[in-house]
């Protein structure tokens, strides 16, 4: 019986040895975790790149500009990605993400553009293996100039176990065929509990360029949360995004704004292209009533057509798979929208679509 006993005791003690080492390397991962998060100071110039000798834009000519979420090239049709109930973590294979980003450089070319908006655009990500996908675009654009900031960098996540999605860094891009002056980073309020683990560093930017009448086209790129939980935090980036235009706008520049805004754009758009709806942050109708005078929602699409800009991503895509409107344009009241549509590319190379819009500055 003592022989018994003894053996016991040393299972037991096996066990809590496991245990206890176990609880000490999760308590050293969320320590690191925590020690390693940390925000962007507000009012940081973005990251410029200059090759454009086209120092000034004239005012007689029709542009054209893009806003593309490019899901950091792992958004193939069946994708499915763990955050949002599906199972992947990274994409398939180093190739398959190149793949992907090289597709959605040649759909945005395609449409001849004179600045491109991108968000979700990786530099050194687990997920993306480690592909720095801001300059596989601008390879791609040899007189172009660039506005980059960071939107998204964090510790190694080691989740899922078998596959982890790893460190990543990412950010927002704005490529322009003019000179871009000036690209400063606003730091966007996140969520202050937990939650900000996983919303980490939203930002916009705004990127600054001379007209030859002495004013300025002001070019604001935007990426707003998508897991904020409580809702006033997306109304406070808003607030912070529309002061930003309106001042511009009120000293007499233009103004032009693109991104994803993770919310329902057009505010039917769910109803529209579903049969059901999803209760989630990123699908609640957009907040028209904080729309300032002097600036313009662009929800009325040349085409006719209720076109989707994103899917959810927990199943792959097919007929059941939900969508909505999320990425769109406004200008100030001095720019002339004459196009504007969201491009259908059956979520070829991303959870998101491109909208282009084509203005004159008045």
């Amino acid at each position: 019986m003592k022989k018994n006993w003894s053996v016991v005791k040393k299972i037991l003690l096996g066990a809590g040895i496991a245990v206890g080492a176990v609880i000490a390397i999760v308590g050293l991962y969320l320590a690191y975790v925590f020690i390693t998060y940390n925000r962007i100071d507000d009012n940081q110039p973005a990251q410029l790149e200059n090759k454009s000798l086209q120092k000034v834009l004239p005012l007689n000519k029709t542009y054209t500009i893009i806003s593309q979420n490019m899901g950091f090239g792992a958004y193939i049709p069946d994708f499915t990605f763990f955050m949002d109930g599906g199972k992947e973590s990274r994409g398939r294979s180093k190739e398959a993400v190149k793949a992907a980003i090289d597709l959605g450089i040649k759909t945005m070319l395609s449409y001849n553009p004179d600045f491109i908006f991108c968000q979700e655009v990786d530099t050194s990500s687990t997920r993306s293996f480690h592909i720095n996908q801001v300059k596989q675009i601008y390879d791609e654009l040899p007189s172009w100039d660039s506005a980059y900031a960071v939107n998204y960098h964090s510790a190694y996540l080691m989740y899922p176990v078998l596959r982890p999605h790893g460190a990543s860094n990412s950010g927002i891009v704005t490529y322009s065929k003019y000179a871009i002056e000036e690209a400063v980073r606003r730091r966007l309020e996140i969520s202050n509990g937990f939650s900000k683990l996983v919303d980490l560093d939203r930002c916009y930017t705004w990127s600054r360029l001379k007209v030859e009448n002495g004013r300025d086209l002001v070019l604001f790129n935007v990426h707003l949360s998508a897991y904020a939980v409580d809702a006033n935090i997306k109304n406070n980036q808003l607030k912070k995004l529309f002061a930003d235009m309106k001042a511009e706008y009120d000293k007499g520049n233009y103004v032009v704004c693109g991104g994803d805004y993770n919310a329902d754009f057009t505010r039917t758009s769910v109803a529209a292209l579903n049969s059901y709806d999803k209760n989630m942050g990123w699908t609640q109708p957009f907040s028209d009533e904080l729309i300032p005078a002097g600036i313009k929602k662009c929800d009325v699409y040349s085409d006719g057509k209720v076109t989707p800009t994103a899917r959810d991503v927990d199943i792959p895509y097919g007929p059941d798979c939900f969508t909505l409107i999320v990425d769109g344009f406004f200008v100030s009241e001095n720019v002339d929208v004459e196009y504007l549509q969201n491009v259908d590319c059956g979520f070829a190379y991303s959870d998101h679509q491109p909208v282009v819009m084509k203005f004159r500055l008045r």
